[in-house]
């Protein structure tokens, strides 16, 4: 069942958003060779308590982290560790926050210093997608539309699109109805309505689209251990215009510094 918000809950959210957009800003400051992937899940928790939320993802089904912290070939969902950053790293930092009894979720893949040109044009593709899907997060279109946008990005580049992880609708839970794909046919699937919230969330390959699972358990890796690369935000279907709930404003104002 898919659950709409009226305009005082997406209010919420909207205030969960802001401490997630300015969390993702604290962490992008620290993002560099040498430190390691668990200092950063510190840095973001704390944040995220002392302004009043809480981390979504601790405890979410046993995860025992603030942050999904996915490196180089990592797809999502790699835990934070001992792990020290390498100059030509790539990083994912997935982070979410519970607040006034809603969830928000974004993403933003980070390089570490100077990655290969490959690499980045990896990350800016995929960058580029997201948004091209948001274009059509709006009232009247339908998921497919939606899904489209991001795979023909991706796919006229030259990459692939991971088909197993999907993004999803989010609210009161952090995981809701409808599922988001990354791909899919124009006018198919389930027709967008305002008040839909919605967690968007390109993960796109620089080689093979195949994934496989460590055996942590959360892991999701690339099969060709090539570089995988994920951004996401938090956003409303409206009328004419997708509202983005999440920004990565605090993330770029970070990387100018």
């Amino acid at each position: 069942m898919i659950l709409y918000k009226t305009e005082e809950e997406i209010e919420l959210i909207r205030q969960s958003a802001l401490i997630l957009s300015k969390a993702h800003g604290e962490i992008a400051r620290l993002i560099r060779p040498g430190i390691t992937t668990l200092e950063l899940d510190k840095v973001a928790e704390e944040f995220i308590k002392d302004n009043g939320g809480s981390p979504s993802f601790k405890n979410y089904n046993g995860f025992p982290y603030s942050l999904c912290i996915s490196t180089n070939s990592v797809v999502v969902h790699g835990m934070p560790g001992k792990y020290t950053l390498n100059d030509g790293d790539i990083i994912s930092v997935d982070c979410g926050v519970f607040k006034n009894g809603f969830h928000s979720d974004c993403a933003y893949t980070h390089a570490v210093g100077e990655v290969k040109p490959e690499v980045q044009k990896l990350l800016d593709v995929t960058k580029a997608s997201l948004y091209l899907g948001l274009e059509k997060a709006v009232v009247g279109n339908r998921m497919g539309d939606l899904s489209f946008a991001i795979q023909e990005h991706a796919e006229a580049n030259g990459y692939t699109v991971v088909r197993e992880l999907v993004g999803h609708g989010l609210g009161r839970s952090l995981h809701e109805s409808p599922e988001v794909p990354n791909y899919g046919r124009k006018g198919q699937g389930v027709k967008l309505q305002n008040g839909l919230v919605l967690a968007v969330e390109p993960m796109i390959n620089l080689g093979g689209r195949q994934i496989v699972q460590e055996d942590d358990g959360w892991t999701i890796r690339t099969k060709d251990n090539k570089p995988s690369a994920h951004f996401e935000h938090t956003v409303v279907v409206r009328k004419d215009k997708a509202e983005i709930l999440t920004t990565f404003e605090y993330i770029e104002q970070a990387n100018k510094s």
